[in-house]
């Protein structure tokens, strides 16, 4: 039998268990797919922590690529021996194998090898979204990005300086400080030793930004508000640090009008159109060179519980993967 992790209760990274399951069968509309590479990513822990609920017992992972092993009966398009990748939907990528309904599939074409695959269609769909859909970047924005040198932020901050943006990235440290200024960022913020706040107005001459990206959410909401030109958009599209507490929206109008987002992938990949649009960006503009993805971190699927204690500690930078 093929084996994956599984969850069957929620907690620390010791609940994360490589185990045999059964091999599911293969509808008319699916794929089986053999996993090479998986990737890592928060959300992964907000499942396993069970701030993001799913039934018991899971598996976690939103995404990864492989090759098609098998293809349901009304299957077109694919065929076995198929490279493919995917990101978001339902998770169960931390698996040497799955199935899969073919429409969630992105065929991988030859010059983009199989890590990189693992490592960017979640991030950098969701560096797509962020900024060609939610907030659309503008030559001539100066923009702020929270975790520049994250796997989204650095995909994120060098796709913002292809389109002409200027791009002001927070991070915890030096290391990741030159990260960040080799991967897009104009500016970057050392937030554990400077003011988030103060050095955005002076970056801005105490205009404000129109847009913050904010993947960390409890320690950083308020701080990304205070840095928001009048009528601004706080787009909040994770929380790392902890969800934000309850507040009273009168906040917005006090600090300027301002707008207020929360953005999941999977509402805007919805449909098999959309997906494809948003992969076929990607994927043009990491073949172009505009966009180049880092791995930085790789684990044996089977050891997936040290990955996640690195990721929690804010150890990694780029992309991590789970090699299968």
């Amino acid at each position: 039998m093929p084996k994956a992790i599984r969850v069957h209760q929620v907690g620390g990274p010791e609940v994360l268990r490589w185990e045999e399951v059964p091999s599911a069968p293969v509808g008319p509309n699916d794929v089986r797919v053999q996993h090479r590479f998986a990737g890592l990513n928060f959300i992964d822990v907000y499942h396993r922590t069970g701030l993001y609920k799913l039934p018991l017992p899971f598996t976690p992972g939103q995404e990864a690529s492989g090759v098609v092993a098998e293809v349901g009966s009304d299957v077109q398009g694919f065929r076995a021996g198929d490279r493919v990748a995917y990101a978001g939907g339902s998770p169960g990528a931390y698996s040497e194998e799955r199935v899969m309904p073919a429409d969630r599939l992105v065929p991988l074409p030859p010059d983009i090898d199989d890590r990189t695959a693992a490592a960017m269609f979640l991030k950098g769909m969701t560096a797509q979204y962020l900024l060609r859909q939610t907030y659309k970047v503008q030559p001539g924005d100066t923009i702020l990005f929270h975790a520049a040198a994250g796997g989204v932020g650095l995909i994120a901050c060098q796709w913002a300086k292809q389109i002409g943006a200027h791009v002001i990235g927070t991070v915890g440290n030096d290391q990741k400080a030159e990260l960040a200024r080799a991967n897009g960022c104009e500016h970057v913020i050392v937030y554990t030793r400077e003011s988030i706040v103060d050095r955005v107005k002076e970056i801005t001459r105490g205009k404000g930004v129109p847009v913050v990206y904010d993947s960390v959410g409890k320690d950083t909401f308020n701080l990304s508000l205070d840095c928001l030109r009048p009528r601004g958009l706080l787009v909040l599209f994770g929380q790392s640090s902890g969800p934000v507490p309850p507040f009273d929206p009168s906040i917005l109008a006090a600090k300027g009008s301002l707008y207020l987002t929360r953005p999941v992938l999977f509402a805007y990949t919805a449909s098999r159109a959309d997906l494809l649009a948003s992969a076929n960006e990607l994927v043009a503009v990491v073949k172009s060179g505009a966009v180049k993805v880092r791995v930085d971190q790789t684990f044996p699927l089977a050891e997936v519980a040290r990955a996640h204690q690195e990721l929690e500690a804010r150890r990694t930078t780029g992309s991590s993967l789970l090699q299968v």
